[in-house]
């Protein structure tokens, strides 16, 4: 498949979404699709490189497209309003190619790895903390996958970047990441299970090959297909 050709979908425009989608546009994807709920806030800007101050208080994905769209007028940016939900997964779905996931909170993680794996959609996970960020690339037959490694939601709350923090940079680098495998699972390279890492503040990046668990409930050979509830995924933070 030829990078004009491509269709990337994007769930979160936040501090990895933002440098993620610049990284695809830069590269020459030919449709970006951005699926975002949220408004630009002035705590956001140190991160998320698309927005400006004039942005504060406008939906994202708006903010988003705009900047997109007006520094690469040759790429196709298409936003859609919404939180990444089980009665819109499967239609956000179905114009991707593949998938990139920087959401916040794991309820919607956890919907996207599943939604992934019953649509054959790869996907690559991101997520950023402190000084520490991750990028995990999942192909199309979904084996090892999100679920192998993180095997359900949190029983609790769990700490994010408004309460914990993150550093800016963190979260561009970690993008850069998760472009790259996005476009090397696009190009059908052999990626699936991919784990790159990356410490900030130590300026160390490493990558692994996950293994596959034998009783994840979401790959294993047999395992029933996910049911795409909203009740599924409530508790999480």
């Amino acid at each position: 498949m030829s990078l004009s050709s491509l269709r990337v979908l994007l769930v979160g425009v936040g501090g990895l979404g933002c440098p993620t989608a610049w990284a695809l546009a830069e590269a020459g994807v030919g449709t970006l699709l951005l699926a975002d709920d949220d408004e630009v806030d002035a705590s956001n800007l140190h991160r998320q490189i698309l927005f400006g101050p004039a942005d504060v208080g406008h939906d994202k994905v708006g903010a988003a497209v705009a900047a997109l769209s007006g520094r690469y007028p040759a790429i196709r940016v298409v936003g859609h309003a919404t939180r990444f939900l089980p009665g819109v997964a499967a239609e956000l779905l179905d114009g991707a190619d593949v998938v990139v996931e920087g959401a916040d909170n794991f309820a919607t993680k956890f919907l996207v790895a599943d939604a992934c794996a019953l649509a054959r959609k790869p996907v690559v996970h991101g997520a950023a903390l402190r000084w520490l960020g991750t990028a995990l690339a999942v192909s199309a037959v979904g084996r090892p996958c999100y679920r192998c490694l993180f095997e359900d939601l949190p029983p609790g709350p769990a700490p994010s970047c408004a309460d914990a923090g993150v550093m800016g940079p963190v979260c561009g680098v970690v993008g850069a990441l998760m472009a790259d495998l996005a476009l090397r699972l696009a190009a059908s390279a052999e990626v699936g299970g991919t784990l790159v890492s990356f410490d900030g503040k130590g300026l160390v990046r490493r990558t692994t090959r996950v293994a596959a668990r034998a009783g994840c409930e979401l790959c294993r050979e047999g395992a029933p297909p996910p049911l795409l509830t909203t009740e599924r995924y409530l508790g999480s933070s």
